[in-house]
């Protein structure tokens, strides 16, 4: 009986901790929304809102990482326990710098909008390209939920999107400074916005990358995505 309480007890710390990365997740992804709507709108307080709360993010990363530190030490899980501790310290990461993305997002906004009006470019396709890397977001958490590796080859096509998404919005902002030299200034900062959006899609495909490496104990970056889909729809 003691070692069937203790095992109920490591299960409740695995899926606390699963549960902190889900929450974790969710903050990240307002964190996101808020800054491309204060990109959209051109509201100065809520992309003040979105820098000042980026500490918010940070600290869950710490707590969650602490949680795992003290789960290695009191119970050496192994196998797929392991992996699941392993995926939650990788996954907080990437959460982490994605939070990082959309401060920066918020930043660059601000100063798009505190320029003169009338000299930027239109934000139709950087808009866009940030609903695809959210949505890859949203989907590399459900994922991680649900140990879906399906799920997760999703979003490495998706992926593919915003990296041609990206190549197509620095095109066109390289010819709206051709055209008009008085955009420069604000174009320089959308490109800023539109790299970070892309970075948020490759962390998101890094968060899928590691459910295949949860559920099927296989490392799976650095390869192709035909190699993905091939590792994901395989029974092994």
């Amino acid at each position: 009986m003691p070692s069937d309480h203790i095992s109920k007890k490591f299960d409740a710390e695995l899926e606390g901790v699963r549960s902190h990365v889900l929450q974790m997740g969710g903050l990240v992804e307002q964190q996101i929304n808020r800054a491309m709507e204060a990109l959209a709108n051109g509201d100065i307080a809520l992309a003040d809102q979105v820098i000042v709360d980026d500490h918010r993010v940070n600290a869950m990363e710490v707590g969650i990482d602490d949680d795992c530190t003290r789960i290695i030490a009191k119970r050496q899980p192994a196998a797929g326990d392991l992996r699941m501790v392993m995926t939650v310290v990788k996954t907080i990461t990437d959460l982490e710098r994605i939070g990082d993305e959309a401060q920066k997002i918020a930043r660059m906004a601000k100063l798009v909008h505190e320029r003169e009006h009338g000299t930027s470019p239109r934000f139709s396709e950087v808009l866009y390209a940030s609903n695809v890397a959210l949505d890859m977001l949203k989907t590399a958490l459900d994922a991680f939920a649900r140990l879906d590796i399906a799920a997760a080859a999703k979003v490495v096509k998706q992926d593919q999107i915003v990296d041609e998404q990206f190549r197509g919005i620095m095109r066109q902002l390289v010819t709206f400074m051709m055209e008009d030299p008085r955009t420069i200034s604000a174009c320089i900062d959308i490109l800023f916005i539109a790299k970070a959006i892309e970075r948020i899609g490759d962390h998101a495909k890094n968060m899928s990358e590691y459910v295949v490496y949860l559920v099927k104990g296989k490392d799976v970056r650095h390869i192709t995505a035909e190699e993905f889909e091939r590792e994901t729809s395989s029974p092994d």
